[in-house]
Formats: C-alpha cells, structure tokens, sequence
C-alpha cells in the first residue's frame, strides 16, 4: 500500500530542512531524523555517500551558498517511492563549480526519488541541474 503525501512530506521534512542555510544547522542531526544509519544517496547509478558524507557535502554547499534555500515543488508516492521535484536557490559567495561568485541568484530544480525502509529514507537516487544554475549566475 502506498504512503500518502502527507506522511511522505513528513518522512522527507528533516532532509530538507538540512538543506535549507545548512551552515546554520546541525545537518547530520538532522539527517539522522530522516535517515536510516544504512542510507545511501545515489548521485550516479553506482556512486553514492553515506549519510555522515552526505552531512559533509550539505555544509560544504552551505559554506559556498549561505543562503540556499531548497523547496519542495511537489510530492508524488508508489509503493515504498517518494518522488519529490524540488526547486534550489542561493547567491553563491565561494567558487560554484568553477565559476566565481558574481553577485547573482540562481534558480535551479532538482527531482529525488527515495526509498521508506521502517519509516525513514533508505536511498535515494538524485539529479539537480547545477549546469542551469552556473549559466544563471554567470550571465
């Protein structure tokens, strides 16, 4: 039986509450409420991060763009799936994947699918197009 979209926001509430000013957050607390220990985020179909790594990563991206901001657009569930199509936005102060900081915003969707194991996120597989968001802020 599929979770309804308000238990699967929920599941999903503390991960994205990471990404949102995660310089300012305890990101791996944070993580571990909506994680299980065994979690695996996939950002290719073979290379993933654990959830401490991905804790690590989320502060990298805060200390780059203080001011991230990461919304849930919309929620879809299947089965044990929640899909969630997101929307990232910052100013970069730091190098963003080679380009140096320009004063500008950028605006960038992003689409997760995770898996629920015991009503936590197990995996999940991701792409953000962080390409459309140096073309912004490089314009």
């Amino acid at each position: 039986m599929s979770m309804t979209v308000e238990e699967a926001r929920r599941i999903v509430a503390h991960l994205y509450e990471a990404l949102n000013r995660p310089a300012e957050k305890d990101v791996a607390a944070l993580l571990a409420k909506a994680a299980n220990p065994d979690y695996r985020s996939f950002s290719t179909n073979q290379n993933w991060l654990s959830r401490d790594q991905l804790a690590e990563v989320f502060k990298g991206i805060g200390a780059v763009i203080p001011d991230l901001r990461w919304t849930i657009e919309e929620i879809q569930t299947v089965d044990d799936k929640i899909v969630v199509r997101g929307e990232a936005s910052g100013t970069p102060v730091r190098d963003l994947y080679g380009v140096k900081p320009t004063g500008k915003s950028f605006r960038t969707m992003s689409i997760d699918l995770f898996t629920v194991k015991n009503g936590k996120l197990a995996t999940a597989y991701h792409v953000e197009n962080w390409m459309g968001a140096v073309e912004q802020i490089s314009r």
